[in-house]
């Protein structure tokens, strides 16, 4: 590991060469042959943002002009020539308020050590710190952890729970 105390020289030595518009790496290089160091690129540009140089900025090149990489180059691999490509995104538009759905039922409101093995484990509140969570405790529907209302808001589309009827459904098992 490199000593964080660059000699003033190599400092110097490295102003120079960014303000010639040279590349950390490419610094790097020249500070080793140089001095006969073992700066890496990082270490280069650590101590180019420690003394308060910028990173040197590429030209822009019209998409038109730039220049094309050989397929056998390397997927996802950018040349050394390339100037590394920022794509500014929109800014996000602000979501739409979601209508919430809501069941018929007042919920009994219990905690949790007051539910039954039995009770509807619907929660209420925790909204905010410090909120209380609550749940339904209504009868469950089997094979649920709901009732049967606050089953059919989490499980069913809102279409089919409007058109569902109200009360229980019957079906003729056989005829007498």
């Amino acid at each position: 590991m490199q000593s964080t105390d660059w000699p003033d020289h190599h400092s110097k030595m490295l102003c120079e060469l960014h303000a010639k518009g040279l590349s950390y790496a490419e610094i790097a290089r020249a500070l080793n042959a140089q001095f006969g160091t073992a700066y890496t690129r990082n270490a280069t540009l650590g101590r180019g943002k420690r003394i308060g140089l910028v990173a040197p900025v590429a030209p822009k090149i019209a998409r038109s002009q730039a220049r094309r990489t050989p397929a056998t180059a390397g997927a996802g691999r950018r040349s050394p020539e390339s100037p590394a490509r920022a794509v500014a995104l929109p800014p996000p538009k602000p979501a739409a308020r979601v209508k919430l759905r809501c069941v018929g039922i007042s919920p009994r409101l219990l905690s949790f050590e007051q539910l039954a093995p039995d009770d509807c484990r619907y929660p209420y509140g925790g909204e905010r710190d410090g909120d209380a969570i609550t749940f339904c405790g209504h009868p469950r529907q089997q094979g649920s952890c709901y009732c049967t209302p606050h089953y059919d808001l989490t499980r069913t589309p809102p279409e089919e729970t409007a058109a569902r009827p109200a009360g229980p459904s019957l079906r003729l098992v056989a005829a007498a």
